[in-house]
Order: structure tokens, then sequence, then C-alpha cells
């Protein structure tokens, strides 16, 4: 496993659209292993192949709620409920806030690292983190969502 470098603001790739992971090879689960090891070194809650520079649909969660990291592959948004004003952030964005409008809870079809159709119904900070990581594999960045004057730049020290 190793550390992969985050692309960060003004990278054109963050717009770019990634492509569909058509086999679930070893480069795939390394892919993986070392989006999950980025993720946790630079205290993220999810992280797109995008943001480490590989247009693949593979994305990485980890809510901390004890059930360990998820890994998406192919992830589709196929229902969204309400909506709701929330702060996010952005590993790619790095000290920067804003508030965002994201559905309340979101049902998610993805591939596993088995090869397995999984459909997943999230709320609350889950729901968010998939929302977010899936608009970053359609190229769309959070600040491009953001409610208007809603952003916030903290200094690394504050944002410890």
């Amino acid at each position: 496993m190793a550390i992969r470098q985050i692309r960060q603001e003004g990278d054109p790739i963050l717009k770019k659209k990634s492509r569909i992971v058509e086999n679930i090879d070893e480069k795939i689960i390394e892919l993986i292993d070392d989006m999950i090891e980025t993720m946790h070194k630079y205290n993220g809650v999810g992280l797109a192949a995008v943001q480490v520079g590989i247009l693949k649909q593979v994305l990485v969660i980890d809510i901390d709620d004890g059930n360990g990291p998820v890994a998406m592959i192919n992830p589709v948004i196929i229902k969204t409920k309400g909506a709701e004003e929330m702060e996010e952030g952005c590993l790619s964005f790095p000290n920067k806030f804003a508030k965002v409008i994201r559905p309340t809870e979101v049902t998610a079809e993805y591939t596993n690292i088995k090869g397995e159709r999984i459909r997943v119904k999230a709320k609350e900070l889950f729901a968010q983190a998939i929302a977010h990581e899936v608009d970053h594999l359609n190229g769309e960045v959070f600040v491009d969502k953001m409610v208007p004057g809603t952003l916030e730049y903290v200094t690394p020290e504050e944002n410890k």
C-alpha cells in the first residue's frame, strides 16, 4: 500500500468524468487499498479515484462508524430523499469549507471488490459522502454546488 498524491483545486482532472471499471483486477484492488490509506492519512471521510489522478469509477468512504471503510466500484445513486444544507470540505480543496444542499437519504448501487452488485440505503453522513464522491466521478466538485456566500477558509492550525 502507498500514499497517493491528492490532486488539488485547479487540477483539470477534477473536472473530468471517470470511466466505468470493466474488470476488478489486482490494479483496482491496489488502487482501493492505496486510496483507503491516503484517505486515512489525511483524515478524510471519502476519496474518489479521480482525486488521486485515476479516471476510474472507484470511491472509498469511511465515516468512522465502526464498520470500517467501504469501497464502491461503478457506484450509481438510484434514489434520493429529502434535502438539507450541510457543511462540506474536500481533500482536494484543503482548508475550504462551504454549505451544500445534499439529500438526507440516498439509495445507491455499486460493485464490491468481490464483483457483487450491492444496494445500500444511506442516511446522514454516509449519504452525504456518497453524494459528494459520486459527484467527483462525474467531474463535479463541492464548490460548484455551494450555497452562495458560505465558503470559509480555515487555517491549517484551525483544521486540526
